[in-house]
């Protein structure tokens, strides 16, 4: 599969204050899970800030290809990996090439 650039929407969780990402009918912490938005998503955004799930919310650059979603912007990349102070409590725990991920 070759790489393809799509926009994706991510926020964080209004309770909790995760990180999540939007799959087209919700929110995960897992960016694999996001889905591509065809327009800005503002109104996705709007509507599900409205209804209380997620807080701050944009959409962002990615790229998607067989390994995955990856954020164009280190910055995303971070947040798609979890705390980066401890790599074992992180989304990728087990995942020896994790902080690679991100640079």
């Amino acid at each position: 599969m070759t790489a393809e650039t799509i926009t994706i929407l991510t926020g964080n969780a209004l309770l909790g204050g995760e990180v999540i990402w939007w799959t087209g009918q919700g929110w995960s912490r897992h960016i694999d899970e996001a889905a591509a938005v065809p327009d800005d998503g503002a109104a996705v955004i709007a509507a599900e800030s409205a209804a209380g799930r997620v807080v701050g919310g944009y959409a962002i650059a990615a790229t998607r290809d067989g390994a995955g979603i990856r954020p164009q912007h280190i910055k995303e990349r971070v947040r798609a990996l979890g705390p980066t102070v401890r790599l074992d409590l992180s989304l990728r725990p087990h995942d020896p090439a994790a902080a690679a991920w991100i640079a």
